[in-house]
């Protein structure tokens, strides 16, 4: 009688736990959904990410910049080396 009250409990708690991940599985594909929709989300996310890691703990974040935001600067600075280039020869 034991063992099957043991098993009965085990089986709800798996229940409970499948419940769980399905309602985080769609609650994370709908955020995927949001995502997809408005791309700056994802960014403001990495940003409160990057606060909370910072706020938890005293330690150096390496902060990535945005490929988009090197290349503007780099194609700005490409004529500059040209007409360097130009000139010398």
């Amino acid at each position: 009688m034991a063992a099957q009250a043991e098993a009965e409990r085990e089986r709800r708690a798996k229940i409970i736990h499948a419940e769980g991940e399905f309602q985080a599985s769609e609650k994370l594909a709908e955020a995927g959904t949001i995502i997809a929709r408005e791309p700056v989300t994802l960014q403001l996310r990495y940003l409160q990410t990057l606060t909370e890691i910072a706020s938890e703990r005293n330690s150096t974040l390496i902060f990535p910049l945005p490929i988009d935001l090197i290349s503007m600067f780099m194609r700005k600075e490409a004529p500059a080396h040209q007409s360097d280039e130009k000139t010398t020869k």
